[in-house]
């Protein structure tokens, strides 16, 4: 589900899932927790780098095997957001293509992200009838304050890389042949410095806010669990199935 290479001090982990855009499945949450820990735990490794294979970062959550019988993975979102909160080392993101969800609120645990230039980004939680997650709710608005935030999160509207790097929430738009390298480049830049202090100072970054994240996380789940399989909710899945516009007109509102 993920690829691992190593160069120097710089790991680079690929998720691999192109053939379904690396929706996430209980599979790819727990591979990638796999090897985000490992990382974490790797003496050598002072840098992470993150990306997809193929056209898309990731489109977040698979709905086509929502609601499907399948064995619980390990660690699923939970264990990947913990794990992505208490990240001790910098992680970079390389957003090649469609981020999408979760796809797009990881740039919240990111330390820094790079697009390409032919990327897409969506939030599309209220258009599923369901709300902010990942701590984006906390995230977002810490990163490129309220007005922009409101508009990624609550307008469900795709938003150009040029507009993600506009509103601060990518570092860079780089051209889509030189991503991958560019933030590889950044990456080996950042960790010829000394380890210890890498991880010191991201300790001290993160330090005061990690309890926040983990309170977004909470409040959005609980609400999320509420709305999920929710008269709105069930009909964004349906149209989503059938390729269609959901049509919420119809159904009561809370």
């Amino acid at each position: 589900m993920i690829l691992v290479s190593d160069k120097a001090h710089v790991r680079t982990i690929t998720l691999n899932r192109p053939d379904a855009m690396n929706a996430f499945n209980g599979a790819l949450f727990d591979s990638l927790t796999e090897g985000l820990l490992e990382a974490g735990e790797d003496s050598n490794v002072r840098v992470v780098v993150l990306t997809g294979k193929g056209k898309a970062f990731s489109t977040g959550l698979d709905l086509s095997e929502v609601g499907k019988d399948m064995e619980p993975p390990k660690h699923g979102v939970p264990g990947l957001f913990r794990t992505l909160v208490d990240f001790p080392k910098p992680l970079l993101l390389a957003i090649n293509g469609f981020a999408v969800g979760f796809g797009a609120t990881a740039i919240g645990f990111a330390d820094i992200s790079f697009m390409a230039r032919s990327a897409k980004l969506r939030t599309p939680f209220t258009s599923m009838g369901v709300v902010a997650e990942g701590a984006s709710s906390f995230t977002f608005p810490r990163i490129v304050g309220p007005q922009w935030a409101n508009w990624i999160l609550q307008s469900s509207s795709w938003l150009a890389s040029e507009d993600c790097e506009k509103a601060g929430l990518v570092f860079k738009v780089l051209e889509d042949d030189a991503l991958l390298e560019e933030t590889e480049r950044h990456a080996h830049i950042i960790a010829a410095n000394s380890p210890t202090a890498l991880k010191r100072n991201k300790d001290l970054i993160m330090g005061p806010i990690r309890e926040k994240y983990r309170e977004a996380i909470e409040k959005e789940g609980l609400v999320y669990e509420e709305l999920m399989g929710g008269p709105e909710n069930m009909e964004a899945i349906n149209a989503f199935l059938e390729k269609r516009d959901p049509d919420f007109s119809s159904i009561g509102r809370r």
